[in-house]
Order: C-alpha cells, then structure tokens, then sequence
C-alpha cells in the first residue's frame, strides 16, 4: 500500500509517499480500503510541531486520522459481516494517556487499520466524501449547537466561517432559527457564507469589522459565537458578545485559542465554553456522528468539500490550507 508520513517537523515538503507492507487486522479490528482521507487544519500544525503539551507526535509518524471506504478485511472478535461494507472511522489512538484527545495518526494511506468499535456506517445514497466530511465536523459542529441552546431571532457570529466546521455549523445555526453573520476571510468565503444563508458576511481581515458586526446587531451584539479562528480576532469576537451570551472558543487557526479567560467573561456576563470543555465521551461522540450523517443522507445538511487532492499530493493540500486558499472541507483522494 502507500503511505504518507511526515519525516520531520517542517513545513509540507516533509510529507512524502512511500510504498509500506499492507497492514493486518488484529482481534478486534479491521482494515479499510480507504477511497478518501479528510485533511485537518490540525494535521499541518502538528506537522510543524505544534501542540506537544497535548498530541506528543514523534516524526515519522503518518498523519491524519478521518478515513472512509470499504471494510476489506477483519480480525478476531469481529463479526465478518462488516466486510464490504462501506464505512467511515477514526484511526487514531489515544494521545497522552487521555480518555477524549484523540491522536491524529495513520488516515493518509490506502489502507487504514481501525477498531471495529470506531467504524461508522456510510447510508445509502450519501457519497464517501460527503460523509468523511461530517466525521469530525458533524458531532462537533452539532455539540456546540446543541450546548448553545440558540433560541430563534437570536444572533449568532460564526469567526472562521468559510472553513469546513464553519460551513456546517452556519447551517445548524440556521436551522435553529438563528441570525447569522459569518466572519471569514477574502470575498470567496464570504460569498458561499452568504449563499448558504447568512445575514450578513464580514472580512475580518479588515479593519472595523468588529463595528460592522455590532451595527448589524442594531448596536444589541450577538448572542452566541462559535470562535474557530482564535487569537486576537477571538478577542475582537469577545468584544461584541452581548451580556448574557455565549461564546464558544475551540479554534486556532491563528496560532493559538481566544485571548479570553474564564474571569473576563464572567465578568462581562458571557459563558466562555473552551474545546476541553466539550470533549465528549466515545458513546456520545457516535451518536452526534451519526445524526449529523442522518441530516445529510436527508438532504438537510450539506458539508462543502471545497477541494481534493491526490494521496500523493498532501503536501499541496498542507500548503493550500497554511495559505489559507482552501475553502471548506479538503480531502486527499486514496
């Protein structure tokens, strides 16, 4: 099979393919022939090194950890009814001895090993990209909803917006009869954050967009804010959150989360939620996976698979995403 590992810490060009033995299913696990393979904005941070207080990745390591296809093989203690059927599942292992952080290790490859226990069944009529798509995304982007407890006519600011978790979580807002402005950056983004229904569509790449938000309130603020940009526009998004709000920071797209603590927000009367205080156990994870496949295969979500890449080609889906030029979701194609 061929592999994609990251030889050392550095930019993209440390990814390179290679040819590696295929891989055996143990007791309790199966092998995967992997049709495509979902890239995280996260694989290419700790790519560079990042993050080591909470993934301890050691190079070479292969990255990634979101795969769908065809169950071609199964071990042990596996009901062989699961070959060739076609499934979604997490690949990675537990980092750091923890029950919820998940290590992102061995999706870039046309052959992944997974436990029977992560395998998610792909429904009929849903492509294996749409549903690879909603493998991290979907149970996130549908916790923060359900955690938000967004009332209708109630505004909501979505920093990021023009990113695969900020695509669907768009939607789920919309659904719950929010109204939405989406914060992104370059006219592309803000456009399809606009198609898909949002309210109003801010550059937050230019100055005053924080005002702009605030005028489209009606000078009121916003509500909710799911922040999956991070760092000083975190900040800004604090900043225009009403008392009584709720603000959600779990990104870092920037290079680290909100520059909030816990007493600021108290103190502005607003509800920070951080990314450990969501963290979900296995059960719970699967069932919010699962509802948000059940919305797509229906028709009523939509995750935006923006660009593909060859396996081959993951350090230019790497780049793409560091140059922040991919929109939506990006998948490398096995």
């Amino acid at each position: 099979m061929r592999i994609v590992e990251v030889t050392e810490f550095g930019g993209p060009q440390v990814l390179v393919t290679r040819e590696a033995p295929d891989p055996v299913a143990g007791a309790g696990q199966v092998v995967i022939e992997t049709a495509v393979a979902d890239v995280l904005f996260l694989d290419t941070q700790l790519r560079e090194g990042w993050g080591e207080g909470f993934f301890p990745m050691t190079p070479p390591y292969v990255p990634g950890d979101g795969v769908a296809g065809q169950v071609v093989s199964a071990g042990d203690k596996v009901d062989p009814a699961w070959v060739g059927r076609r499934v979604m599942a997490r690949t990675g292992a537990p980092a750091g001895g923890s029950d919820s952080i998940v290590a992102p290790t061995g999706g870039y490859a046309t052959r992944a090993v997974a436990s029977v226990e992560a395998l998610i069944p792909v429904p009929d009529g849903l492509e294996l990209s749409q549903a690879v798509a909603l493998l991290h995304d979907g149970p996130t982007a549908t916790g923060f909803v359900d955690n938000a407890a967004i009332r209708p006519g109630e505004w909501v600011l979505i920093t990021a917006a023009g990113g695969s978790l900020g695509i669907v979580l768009v939607q789920l807002a919309l659904a719950g009869g929010a109204r939405v402005i989406g914060a992104a950056r370059g006219t592309r983004k803000l456009d399809l954050v606009r198609e898909l229904g949002a309210e109003a569509a801010v550059d937050y790449t230019e100055n005053g967009w924080p005002e702009r938000v605030r005028e489209t309130t009606g000078g009121k603020g916003v509500d909710v804010v799911f922040d999956g940009a991070g760092g000083p526009l975190g900040r800004s998004a604090l900043e225009v959150t009403a008392s009584g709000g709720r603000f959600f920071a779990y990104g870092a797209a920037s290079g680290g989360f909100a520059e909030v603590t816990p007493d600021e927000a108290a103190g502005r009367g607003v509800r920070l939620v951080g990314i450990m205080d969501q963290v979900s156990d296995a059960a719970e994870v699967r069932r919010l996976t699962e509802r948000a496949l059940a919305k797509a295969a229906a028709g009523h979500l939509r995750p935006h698979v923006g660009q593909t890449f060859p396996l081959e080609r993951a350090a230019d889906a790497h780049a793409a995403m560091a140059a922040r030029t991919a929109i939506g979701k990006t998948l490398l194609v096995c």
